[in-house]
């Protein structure tokens, strides 16, 4: 049997480096973490650190127990935070982090649908969703695009919600000028000459902008750029340029555009990710079950 107040020593040496820093870190003396971790080692029956150089090392082993440890701890924390908030609120609380779309159109219909449970949420893009998940969220719904492949995380289980078609917006007045008609798919070469309309280049819609352009043989010329979906949306009724938009960032009376799907069809997945096994928890779990329920309602 593994000693977790072991195992929590190994883990503080991953993070650490060397066995001094361990033991500061730690409030130890050297020669005592040394010898909890050769306990360890014989506990595991197999060696977790090695000699390399003057240095001292994790050996796959070692490496392989860090990342269940990872998980462990993970899900200490995260049983600790669920209990406080019983105590204080006497229901269980679920954290999200949710790029902005995702906290309009999937977390704000659920806010008061899941019985028992309390959330929070702090909005990010994926990749700050995705750091926050160890430490402030339970839960980080993000997204990725068929040209833009997003890796999971290790120690992360992915939650599949909804896939949905990259749509081609412009106005209305553009659409019948060009002949359009609603709904017809759209070839992008044919708008190599147009404005576009981008969100701000740090956000991976932009990449993703460039990269479907890029693949139709031409470089957008993109006079402005937002952080909103809705801004860019406001400035093609406008016409003010052509964009590319994922059919849920479409906000509600957008005006008069026109929507078309791609001849080379671009789609963004939205999924959320937890922690390893911590899905099992059950105010985890019906938070899970919930997102994206209303779109299917």
């Amino acid at each position: 049997m593994i000693d977790v107040r072991r195992l929590k020593l190994l883990h503080e040496f991953a993070q650490q480096g060397t066995v001094a820093a361990t033991a500061d870190a730690m409030q130890l003396t050297g020669p005592a973490v040394s010898q909890q971790l050769a306990v360890l080692e014989r506990e595991a029956g197999v060696p977790l650190l090695e000699k390399r150089g003057r240095n001292v090392v994790l050996t796959a082993a070692g490496r392989l127990l860090v990342s269940h440890a990872d998980i462990i701890f993970g899900d200490l924390n995260a049983a600790e935070s669920a209990l406080a908030a019983l105590k204080a609120s006497g229901t269980g609380t679920v954290r999200l982090a949710a790029f902005p779309t995702a906290a309009r159109a999937l977390v704000a219909p659920m806010w008061t649908d899941v019985p028992g449970v309390s959330l929070r949420l702090v909005e990010g893009e994926p990749d700050a969703a995705t750091a926050l998940l160890h430490e402030e969220a339970d839960i980080a719904i993000v997204h990725s695009y068929t040209l833009l492949p997003r890796p999971t995380p290790a120690n992360c289980e992915v939650h599949d919600i909804l896939e949905e078609p990259v749509l081609f917006a412009l106005s209305a007045g553009a659409a019948a000028r060009r002949g359009l008609a609603p709904g017809q798919k759209v070839r992008l070469a044919r708008f190599a000459e147009d404005t576009w309309l981008a969100p701000s280049k740090e956000f991976s819609c932009n990449e993703m902008i460039q990269r479907a352009c890029g693949a139709a043989g031409f470089v957008p010329d993109i006079v402005a750029e937002a952080s909103d979906f809705s801004v860019l949306i406001a400035l093609v009724a406008t016409d003010a340029g052509v964009a590319l938009v994922p059919r849920m960032a479409i906000p509600d009376g957008h005006g008069p555009i026109s929507l078309h799907p791609l001849a080379a069809p671009v789609t963004r997945k939205v999924y959320a990710l937890t922690r390893m096994g911590s899905a099992r928890r059950p105010d985890i779990r019906a938070v899970l079950g919930r997102l994206g329920a209303h779109l299917a309602d």
